[in-house]
């Protein structure tokens, strides 16, 4: 049950600051994989996708998987924070600033889950060698593990995307440092096996995120928020727990991480518990892209039987809420406006929406006004499989997408 917030918590519609920038509100819109890059430009549907949800009240909306580096791609139709991307999400985040929001670009390195056609090293990299389970749907059944010199030159492409991100007129970067990518690929045990001082328990297991984590924050964070996204749970019963998530939280607060954005769930071994709920049958056939196809096909074999509840991440982030003082965001089925307000009195700094934001644009303004109290997204998770068809990520209960705006670069 939802309690209400006190008198004392603050309103969701009141500003708040992030290191350097300040917000107008307390709502962000989270990185969901928008399919509107063909080839790796953004087009003009991905500026007409966070132009909507930024006219429709946010404070910020965040660009998924902006890739810091050609191997660090997971697909090849995704966003590279290159010199060849910059006029286009110029054209994002103008388009974004002229309806009053901010704009943050969710910086990433798949490491060893990929589907890349080609890759500079024979092996993906990951935190440890050996056997690939995301390679199990690409072919690339084993990863090697980053040396220090490794860990070094790929520190230094985030730092590199994040000036990029600035130049391009982004407010913020999130480091993804959750749900299997390579960051994450380091936090997790079910990745980390390492022996040396980047293995072993979680605070040794953060060590390389959180370099990588300081390098930004010396390159651009007097100038934009830098934030971090993380698991408060994996999913899965060999994963990283709430615990070390509140131990890996504190190494991020001491680095100087302006927000952590609280996430949970993996790609390949627990996608339900990254949207509380199990992706329908029926959405299967829809899925254009036959390696996700058949990955979707093997999840709905081994998939818990759960149901979607609101705020199903609540009591893993009060762990990681107790844990430290810094800034948090929740992460995870908020979709009423009593939910963010109870978020609001549990001392999260903001509310994250992702497939409420994506059902309806407006949703932070009606919340604001009064013509809605609740989401209509009913968490079916067909906007997650829209990804993959010609106008990319929509809502299934309305139109998709215009598929020429999608095939049409945003600077054109």
């Amino acid at each position: 049950m939802i309690t209400p917030a006190p008198d004392s918590t603050p309103s969701p519609f009141s500003s708040t600051r992030i290191g350097p920038l300040k917000l107008r509100n307390r709502f962000i819109k989270s990185a969901t994989n928008e399919g509107m890059a063909k080839g790796g430009t953004p087009s003009k549907m991905l500026v007409e996708h966070h132009r909507r949800i930024a006219a429709g009240g946010v404070g910020m909306t965040t660009v998924a998987y902006c890739a810091v580096s050609p191997d660090g791609r997971t697909f090849v139709d995704q966003v590279s924070l290159n010199r060849e991307s910059l006029p286009h999400l110029r054209a994002l985040t103008e388009a974004v600033h002229r309806e009053g929001a901010a704009i943050c670009a969710q910086i990433t390195h798949g490491g060893a889950f990929t589907f890349l056609p080609q890759l500079t090293t024979r092996y993906p990299k990951s935190a440890s060698g050996g056997f690939n389970a995301a390679g199990m749907l690409s072919g690339r059944l084993f990863r090697t593990a980053m040396t220090e010199a490794d860990m070094d030159a790929v520190a230094g492409e985030f730092v590199a995307a994040a000036r990029l991100a600035r130049e391009a007129g982004f407010d913020a970067a999130e480091i993804h440092m959750g749900h299997g990518y390579l960051l994450s690929q380091f936090l997790s045990p079910m990745y980390n096996k390492r022996r040396d001082g980047y293995g072993g328990p979680a605070e040794q297991r953060a060590r390389f995120p959180a370099m990588v984590l300081r390098r930004v924050l010396d390159a651009v964070g007097h100038d934009m928020a830098v934030t971090c996204k993380i698991c408060v749970t994996e999913g899965t019963r060999k994963g990283a727990t709430a615990a070390d998530a509140a131990t890996v939280a504190r190494v991020l607060e001491r680095e100087g991480a302006h927000l952590l954005v609280l996430s949970g769930g993996m790609n390949v071994e627990a996608p339900w518990a990254i949207f509380g709920s199990p992706m329908p049958k029926e959405a299967l056939t829809s899925i254009e892209n036959p390696i996700v196809r058949f990955a979707a096909g093997l999840q709905e074999l081994v998939a818990p039987k759960i149901e979607f509840h609101e705020l199903y991440f609540r009591e893993y982030s009060r762990q990681v809420r107790a844990a430290v003082k810094m800034p948090l965001a929740y992460l995870g089925g908020a979709k009423s406006l009593a939910g963010v307000e109870a978020l609001m009195a549990d001392g999260f700094d903001c509310v994250v929406m992702g497939r409420a934001l994506i059902h309806d644009a407006e949703l932070v303004n009606k919340f604001r006004d009064g013509r809605a109290t609740a989401s209509g997204c009913t968490a079916c998770n067909r906007c997650v499989v829209m990804m993959y068809t010609p106008g990319g990520t929509s809502c299934v209960l309305h139109a998709p997408n215009d598929a020429t705006l999608n095939h049409t670069p945003a600077a054109a």
